[in-house]
């Protein structure tokens, strides 16, 4: 039991709640800051806004069984504010703001804050800057045009003046391709932070410029991000909701030091491509208290295609991610596909899985690379509640132009080479998945370079009362009618068990095929 300050800045504070529970504590609890009740939350991470700068302040979380979790902290000093509206943003929702509030972030001295008032902003395209705060208030609504011819271009790669050397700005999903500009950008950026209870709105299914038409056809350039950040540094992200996105609602792309808490990222269960929080090789990441609720994969963590993932070998690592909940989405946390850099220990912990296709979900193929290594790569204390396959590895990933060629669909031995990637340690520890509908588990390596090793301990699966048939895994020869099926295993070294449960299934409770060693049984 503990009442833990995780973040705070002049204006607010971050509180994590450790009870027990998951995204939602185990029990109901009123806080108290310096003895004054401010309200209920059930909430493992929750925020406290509207403080001083250069404060002390008690706070206290108390339940109704006399439990009383304490802790203390100090706000940071702030140098100035500067209002939007002294610049000339009017937030009424009908004159175009970006200049103004432009130049309100551009003027502001470092340590000091930019405020967004309550107000209805319309934006094209907002540029972070080095060691300053942005507030969105609450009511404030940053409001994104869609109109394409509005918004700048980001080129994918630029060639140096001496033709030795290149520069990366625009991408999409793992190339470097021209990109429209994000809704919010950081590019090399330091220390900046943009927080509240505000709201930024992509608009994205607008009738006058909706970016979810045709969106597998390139309009001039690739769709923007709600959120870019390219190259940053100590970048956080508090509190606001992000709806509506054009594409990946929040992209950190070769950044490290981001940390990412108490957000709502919403969008429809049927917009393409919104993926939720997408880090793309970074490093020292944490995502604490975020609900998901959207039309793609709800975490994606990544690190770019062979191009990419070769050159500048930079994997995402060292990523934490913990008391979130995943909603609707195709895939709760994913892996790739686009992960030709590796990924390396990532630890996803103390998670709610709602709704989603798929749970815990890696999605490799041959093509990705000798330097798209997985390994280190923990789940513990997840609870899944109609997840349809709880657990997918998928080394024949479909995607791509040619993912339905013969080289990435045959389960015949190939030779490794340096286009081969490798799974190496996973470890899957005190889950459980209710009403759980097409399989319990569904893990298929690669016949050449077989995944290295599952452990799975204290895991329980049962299956809904009317379970739907589907495709546990995009992969060429995996039937779509699968319905109540156990763990289905294949090419993998080492499986090891250990209080493995699953109830309810049609068939027998586990199908192995191509393993190394089995250890335990079910």
């Amino acid at each position: 039991m503990d009442l833990k300050v995780i973040y705070k800045n002049a204006r607010c504070a971050v509180l994590e709640i450790e009870d027990g529970g998951t995204y939602e504590t185990s029990r109901m609890y009123r806080l108290y800051l310096n003895g004054k009740f401010i309200r209920e939350t059930g909430n493992a991470v929750t925020s406290i806004y509207d403080l001083k700068p250069d404060t002390s302040y008690q706070v206290e979380a108390r339940s109704g069984e006399g439990l009383v979790l304490k802790s203390s902290f100090t706000t940071d000093s702030e140098f100035v504010t500067l209002n939007v509206r002294d610049f000339g943003a009017k937030g009424d929702g009908i004159q175009d703001d970006t200049l103004f509030i432009q130049a309100a972030i551009m003027a502001c001295p470092e340590k000091s804050r930019v405020l967004i008032p309550a107000g209805t902003y319309r934006i094209v395209s907002l540029f972070l800057k080095d060691d300053v705060n942005i507030e969105l208030a609450e009511g404030a609504v940053l409001s994104a045009y869609t109109d394409r011819t509005r918004f700048p271009v980001f080129q994918g790669m630029i060639q140096s003046y001496d033709e030795q050397g290149e520069y990366n700005l625009g991408t999409w999903e793992g190339n470097p391709l021209p990109m429209f500009t994000g809704i919010i950008n950081g590019v090399n950026v330091k220390g900046a932070v943009i927080y509240g209870q505000g709201t930024i709105d992509g608009n994205a299914g607008d009738s006058e410029g909706n970016w979810w038409h045709e969106p597998k056809v390139i309009h001039t350039a690739c769709r923007p991000r709600m959120i870019f950040l390219e190259r940053c540094r100590q970048v956080t992200v508090q509190g606001i909701t992000v709806r509506n996105s054009p594409s990946w609602n929040i992209h950190p792309y070769f950044s490290d030091h981001l940390r990412f808490f108490d957000l709502k990222v919403l969008n429809p269960k049927d917009s393409p491509n919104t993926d939720g929080l997408d880090p793309e090789s970074c490093q020292d990441v944490e995502i604490a208290g975020v609900y998901f609720s959207l039309g793609d994969d709800c975490i994606a963590v990544k690190s770019g295609k062979i191009y990419m993932g070769s050159t500048y070998k930079r994997p995402s690592k060292d990523i934490s991610i913990r008391r979130c909940c995943m909603r609707d989405g195709h895939g709760s946390v994913t892996i790739g596909s686009e992960m030709a850099g590796g990924v390396k220990n990532l630890t996803v912990k103390d998670c709610m899985f709602l709704h989603t296709d798929r749970g815990l979900r890696i999605k490799t193929r041959r093509g990705r690379g000798k330097d798209a290594v997985v390994d280190g790569i923990v789940f513990e204390h997840i609870r899944m509640d109609h997840v349809m396959t709880p657990f997918v590895i998928n080394c024949f990933y479909f995607c791509d132009p040619d993912g339905h060629s013969e080289y990435v669909r045959t389960k015949e031995a190939l030779l490794v080479d340096e286009r081969t990637p490798l799974i190496k340690s996973l470890c899957f520890k005190d889950i459980e998945a209710e009403n759980c509908h097409v399989a319990a588990a569904y893990m298929y390596g690669l016949p050449e370079q077989r995944i290295e090793r599952v452990e799975m301990d204290h895991v329980r699966v049962t299956y809904a009362a009317s379970a739907r048939e589907g495709q546990p895994a995009m992969m060429d020869g995996c039937s779509s009618h699968i319905c109540r099926m156990g763990i289905y295993a294949n090419q993998i070294e080492e499986l090891i068990l250990t209080d493995v449960k699953v109830e309810g299934q049609d068939g027998p409770a586990i199908i192995t095929e191509n393993i190394g060693r089995v250890c335990g049984s079910i």
